[in-house]
């Protein structure tokens, strides 16, 4: 499993990209189970009021979380530049340059639960 994380504005997000034969999360909307490589981060979006408060580039933002959009891809190429465009849009949606998001790719030891 990758963790892609995008900093930017003082903030990051981070999401996981389940690799060819590791068990991606399930749950209602998840890709199809045969897909390699498995994208899920979080979606949100600026709200007026309400929601969780952040500090990006030195103002305070009331973000309103989606539920994770879960997307599959047939190769690793395809799914690192899919979660590297999606980073970029939830910054956007929250009025950071998505140009200025400075990536970091990670991979991490996948839980057994052993």
């Amino acid at each position: 499993m990758l963790m892609v994380r995008g900093r930017a504005g003082g903030t990051e997000l981070t999401g996981t990209l389940y690799e060819r034969g590791e068990q991606a999360p399930t749950f209602k909307g998840a890709p199809n189970e045969d897909a390699a490589y498995v994208w899920v981060c979080d979606e949100f979006y600026e709200v007026v009021s309400g929601g969780s408060s952040q500090l990006v580039n030195g103002r305070e933002v009331n973000l309103a979380f989606e539920s994770p959009m879960p997307r599959g891809f047939d190769t690793r190429d395809q799914a690192l530049e899919a979660a590297k465009e999606h980073v970029r849009t939830q910054f956007a949606r929250i009025g950071v340059d998505p140009a200025s998001v400075e990536f970091e790719v990670e991979k991490a030891e996948v839980e057994t639960g052993l």
